[in-house]
């Protein structure tokens, strides 16, 4: 049976990581862009809006876009106070102004210390590249990063989620999906390099943990962070090098195919 399951999974796979799944998804928008800033801000704000229906995250998306003048790590670094004007009209369901205001601050303070978001995601004192460093690890230290600001708004921690909260922490982990993994199908980017595939944790959102429990992948009654890890475990007997490849199968199945 789990032999089937997995030769299932891996022709899902096949048939769906490759750019004619880009369209109608969110990873999309960082796919707009080539500077290796433009594609790590968007591509967190893509993951960060994606909640509703997909067009009309991509649109929002397109939106905030316009909204910077089409060139996001420019306007972040180079902004006046008085262009910050035009992005008070932004909202998406209930991430509004505050929020984006509050965002533009941590990314204009992470890239005048940083090249790459990369580093906001490496705890202090773990050696790069180290065994140690896990997932887990990772976002609750980027939550705590990302809220160091001293003029942070407390509304805003609803939109960045941690293990530490039992968080599935669905869009953080499809964002490291996007930057983290490698290979030759032209969907995610592959540009980070401290955190290994292998390690990635399945973005479990509700099309994923619905087919997943369909398929018996899943015994964990509630959907946290622990669902999210057990999924992933599960995977890794079918491909422990890149587990979370079967992220386009799983949501593909649920989304596309109502599995």
């Amino acid at each position: 049976m789990i032999e089937n399951i997995k030769s299932f999974l891996d022709s899902k796979v096949i048939q769906y990581n490759n750019p004619g799944f880009i369209k109608n998804d969110p990873v999309s928008i960082p796919h707009l862009f080539t500077k290796q800033q433009d594609i790590e801000i968007m591509g967190l704000w893509a993951a960060v809006l994606a909640w509703g229906q997909r067009v009309t995250i991509i649109n929002k998306c397109h939106e905030l876009i316009k909204l910077m003048d089409g060139a996001p790590y420019d306007f972040i670094m180079n902004h006046e106070q008085a262009d910050l004007k035009k992005l008070l009209q932004f909202k998406h369901r209930t991430f509004n102004d505050t929020d984006t205001l509050y965002f533009i601050s941590f990314f204009r303070h992470h890239y005048s210390n940083y090249q790459s978001l990369e580093s906001a995601f490496l705890p202090p004192g773990i050696r790069l590249g180290a065994e140690e460093l896990s997932v887990e690890q990772s976002l609750n230290h980027f939550r705590s990063y990302f809220f160091s600001l001293v003029d942070f708004p407390n509304r805003t921690k609803k939109h960045i989620s941690s293990p530490s909260q039992k968080s599935t922490c669905k869009r953080l982990n499809m964002f490291l999906r996007w930057m983290v993994r490698k290979d030759d199908c032209g969907v995610d980017f592959g540009i980070w390099n401290h955190i290994k595939p292998s390690e990635l944790i399945i973005p479990c959102d509700l099309h994923v943990d619905r087919v997943a429990r369909k398929l018996n992948l899943i015994t964990r009654k509630q959907t946290d962070w622990q669902t999210a890890v057990e999924l992933t475990d599960r995977l890794r007997e079918f491909d422990p090098i890149d587990p979370v490849k079967y992220d386009f199968a799983l949501f593909a199945l649920g989304i596309e195919e109502h599995f």
